[in-house]
């Protein structure tokens, strides 16, 4: 792993919630999120079956891990990026904090070799990070 990015989100209440969303539909592009809510919370997580939504629930002191994109390719789909968004209170405002960990910025992205099974063709070609990144 190599560098880390925060984002210090801040969502003001919003008196109509369901015309707007804090933060879109979306699948992180690091390797792991950690991620701290305020008791607000707001964080939602599509299901395993792709068709409901799951709140996570704030709980004090701790933090939701989220697997992105890059671990997925590197686990070689072992495990799966999550597809998340973040919805607006109606009285109350909402702060979260994000550590992104992402590769070394020289680093070739690619399957571990190791997690690979005998004979097992990967998926993913390797490919340089940045040219990860300005492809994500």
């Amino acid at each position: 792993m190599g560098t880390m990015k925060i984002n210090i989100n801040y969502y003001p209440p919003c008196p109509n919630p369901s015309i707007t969303i804090g933060a879109h539909r979306h699948y992180d592009g690091s390797c792991i999120t950690l991620l701290f809510q305020d008791d607000t919370g707001g964080l939602y997580v599509r299901g395993t079956k792709g068709d409901n939504w799951i709140h996570v629930n704030p709980i004090t002191g701790a933090l939701a891990v989220n697997i992105a994109h890059l671990l997925q390719i590197m686990s070689y789909d072992r495990y799966k990026r999550i597809e998340h968004c973040v919805v607006v209170d109606s009285s109350r405002a909402q702060i979260s904090v994000s550590l992104f960990v992402n590769a070394i910025l020289d680093s070739v992205i690619g399957p571990f070799s190791q997690i690979m099974k005998d004979r097992e063709k990967p998926v993913y070609k390797p490919v340089l990070y940045p040219n990860y990144w300005d492809y994500f």
